[in-house]
Parts: structure tokens; C-alpha cells; sequence
């Protein structure tokens, strides 16, 4: 539970979000038309709302999976240590994959991720992230499709949280202390 006093002032409404999910499900759906099953990978827990919103969209036949990581704990900073907490249910071996990320930030978990995701040998992988703060990356990695790239700041909702709080707002928007 965060111990300051915080607002959240909106950032991206939930109307233009909806707006860039259907555009980035559309941009997906053309690039995999070819594909006989795209699996798609959420990464928990902050792409839930994401990832629900987007396979609805993605007009090709899907499978869900996820894979649960941790960098953050219920800090607002990266400790840069990413542990996986929950792998994927099926091999990915052949397969297709869509790796789903909620924000992009240092880099370092995406990075991660998808060296461990590509020593699975997939046929093809690759990633959509819903947020992208460029100014904050640490390392060289980039997602294939980004919904919005953002300024350095906390945000929350629509499935990203502070502490486990706000994950279910419709927007996103900024965390702004008030202490």
C-alpha cells in the first residue's frame, strides 16, 4: 500500500485507448495473416486489461497464455532484477508469438523476456506494448507496435497499478503526490 498521498490527473482516456487497440489489433492481424494459431503472451500483471481488449480484437485464431515477471515489487522504480514468478503453460516451439507488455520502460524486463521467449525457438516473436517511455530505456529493445509513447512519469490504470491499487481504472492516468 503506498504510504503518500497521491492524485491521479487523466492521461489517455479510455476512448482513445480503445481507439489505438483496435488500429494496433488491426496492424497485428495483417502482419500474422498467415499464421494458422498466434500465441499470444501476456505479461502479468499489468497487460490483463490489455490483452483482454486486444485478442477480442485480433482477428485471427489465438491462444492465451502468460508469463508472470517482477521488477518492480510495489516500488515506482525498476530494481532492474527481473524474476519470473508464473512461466508459460505450453511450448512455444514452432509457434507464432505476440508478447503483450503493459509499459516499456528501462528495457530490461522486455529485454529479459524475449531472450528467454526466442531461446524457446519460436517460429516467429514478437511484441506490443500498450506504453513506451523512451527517455527512461537503459537498454537497446524497442516493441514491433506501441500503442502511445508517454514522458517519464507514474502512471496507472487500465491494468497497471501502484501497490496493487488503480488497476481498475478505464484511463490511464498520471500518479501526482500531494505531500
Amino acid at each position: 500500500m503506498p504510504h503518500r498521498a497521491y492524485a491521479i490527473d487523466s492521461m489517455i482516456s479510455a476512448k482513445r485507448i480503445a481507439a489505438r487497440v483496435e488500429s494496433l489489433a488491426h496492424d497485428i492481424t495483417d502482419s500474422f495473416r498467415d499464421t494458422d494459431k498466434l500465441v499470444v503472451v501476456g505479461l502479468l500483471r499489468g497487460s490483463f486489461v490489455f490483452i483482454a481488449d486486444l485478442v477480442r480484437e485480433i482477428d485471427l485464431p489465438v491462444e492465451v497464455d502468460f508469463l508472470e515477471v517482477s521488477s518492480y515489487g510495489d516500488a515506482m522504480t525498476s530494481s532492474r532484477e527481473v524474476r519470473i514468478l508464473k512461466d508459460l503453460r505450453a511450448p512455444i516451439e514452432g509457434r507464432d508469438v505476440l508478447v503483450v507488455e503493459d509499459i516499456v520502460d528501462t528495457g530490461h524486463t522486455l529485454r529479459h523476456v524475449m531472450g528467454l521467449l526466442r531461446a524457446r525457438k519460436p517460429r516467429r516473436i514478437e511484441c506490443c506494448a500498450l506504453l513506451d517511455k523512451p527517455s527512461r530505456r537503459e537498454t537497446e529493445i524497442r516493441a514491433t507496435w506501441t500503442g502511445f509513447e508517454i514522458p517519464d512519469e507514474f502512471v496507472v490504470g487500465y491494468g497497471i497499478d501502484f501497490a496493487q491499487r488503480n488497476r481498475n481504472l478505464p484511463y490511464i492516468g498520471k500518479v501526482r503526490f500531494t505531500e
